[in-house]
């Protein structure tokens, strides 16, 4: 599982790997490893118009230094130095030396470049480009738009630690980040902002806890159950779906097929739909309330449940189940309106929210904000449940501070019903025994590949998410 680290943590084991390194060798490393994706990115490095946007301290020294290695091998590189009385002098006199070009502030910039590396700030910048650094790269907005941007570590005006974009930033197409990943490359705009973020290893090992886990495939498949030669229907979870109602049949249909896609062996549904999920799903047991449905090992409930006195009997009846719970769209509106954050508290079995921004900010008083992570993991501890908080990159926190990032989420999923498909997945995962921490990092990265794969066929709808769920299932674990 790939991690992301902290600003403050990178810093430190920056300095201690160059307590034992000769000087510059640190740069030498970043700069050779961002020269070779330059040199890569582009269709051919001899006669190839390199532009570098170089701002004081390190991260202008790496561009410089790349720089003087595309020089040598016969490209045309002519750095904009945004402030030459703080440029790292070193790397100037290198670049200048192996026949690179040297643009002051009072100079005009070039009108074209075949490739522009963005090293104007690194991971210590805050609050985005600040002038004149902002009016230089207004200047060369056209060369931005016309030429691939590789932006080193970070892309300016991106907070490292938050993702925040609060002002003026590059936006690139690659980012070459070096010795870990940073939060602010996965999370919010400034996920967007960077890209295709590729880490290169320079050496560096930081210290405590990472700020993200960022799951792939094959933790995925690691943790997704899997039926053994003894397991029945019962033995490989019962998931309980208290959704839909007579307005809303289509989200019982939706969070039923979710729930069908994942591992667990029965699901029993409850609710007004079931004359819906009768026709769409026949393998489902069908009751009208949740009172009535039988035993069951996690429960997924609120997706088009409404908001009136039964939607708000069956939810009470869910959080009364000695299961783990899911709770999504309707539950948490009735949630935030009956007060009934105290019943989450005083629950012995995990419960999950799954929140987009709009819901997350009636149970929270207030928007996500600029920094998510900071934000999902706040609302974990108020409510002491798992947070599922959508989005492009969709952010798990628990109520301990730990958080995983899902790195497949897709824009295409950004249509009505697909929450509900995930909600249904998630509680077969539940039901199958898998932690909660886990089910919903491996529910966001299967839906996030079903969206990928739903998209590849033209636009979106939940129907198609939850028709490919089971492609992508079959793809993680192998079947």
């Amino acid at each position: 599982m790939r991690t992301a680290w902290r600003v403050a943590q990178v810093r430190a084991a920056e300095e201690s790997v160059m307590k034992i390194l000769p000087a510059g060798a640190l740069m030498q490393r970043a700069a050779a490893a961002l020269a070779r994706r330059c040199a890569d990115t582009l269709p051919r490095v001899y006669g190839a118009r390199v532009l570098l946007l170089v701002g004081p301290g390190n991260n202008g020294g790496d561009a410089l230094y790349a720089g003087e290695r595309l020089a040598r091998r016969g490209a045309r590189v002519e750095a904009l130095l945004f402030d030459p009385k703080r440029v790292h002098r070193d790397g100037a006199a290198a670049l200048y030396a192996a026949g690179g070009r040297l643009i002051g502030p009072e100079e005009p910039p070039p009108d074209r470049a075949d490739l522009v590396v963005d090293g104007i700030l690194g991971i210590g910048g805050r609050g985005g480009l600040r002038e004149p650094a902002a009016a230089r790269v207004a200047e060369v907005s056209g060369v931005l738009r016309g030429a691939p941007v590789i932006a080193v570590d970070v892309p300016s005006g991106v907070d490292a630690d938050t993702g925040a974009v609060t002002g003026m930033a590059v936006r690139a197409d690659i980012t070459v980040t070096f010795g870990v990943l940073k939060p602010g490359l996965l999370v919010g705009a400034g996920a967007v902002h960077a890209g295709i973020v590729e880490l290169v290893d320079i050496g560096l090992h930081p210290d405590g806890d990472p700020a993200l886990y960022v799951p792939d495939a094959d933790d995925v498949a690691a943790w997704w159950p899997r039926p053994s030669a003894n397991d029945n229907k019962y033995s490989r979870g019962v998931v309980g779906v208290a959704t839909g109602s007579d307005r809303y049949p289509g989200a019982a249909v939706l969070s039923v097929s979710g729930a069908l896609a994942g591992p667990a062996g029965l699901v029993r549904y409850a609710g007004a739909a079931g004359s819906a999920v009768r026709f769409h799903h026949p393998p489902v047991i069908v009751s009208d309330r949740v009172a009535d449905a039988g035993r069951v090992q996690a429960w997924v409930c609120g997706s088009g449940l409404g908001t009136d006195e039964r939607g708000f009997t069956e939810l009470r009846a869910v959080l009364g189940a000695p299961v783990p719970v899911i709770l999504d769209a309707d539950a948490l509106t009735l949630l935030v309106n009956a007060r009934m954050a105290d019943w989450l508290r005083e629950r012995d079995a995990p419960t999950v929210v799954t929140p987009h921004d709009g819901e997350f900010q009636r149970l929270a008083g207030g928007a996500p904000g600029d920094d998510r992570v900071a934000a999902a993991v706040h609302l974990a501890e108020r409510m002491d449940s798992v947070v599922l908080l959508k989005g492009d990159r969709t952010i798990i926190a628990t109520p301990d501070g730990r958080v995983y990032v899902n790195p497949t989420g897709t824009a295409a999923l950004a249509t009505g019903g697909t929450g509900d498909v995930l909600a249904g997945l998630l509680g077969s995962l539940l039901a199958a025994g898998l932690p909660a921490e886990q089910a919903a990092a491996a529910a966001a990265y299967a839906h996030g590949m079903a969206g990928r794969l739903a998209a590849e066929h033209g636009p979106v709808t939940s129907a198609d998410v939850a028709t490919y769920l089971r492609e992508a299932v079959a793809i993680l674990t192998g079947r």
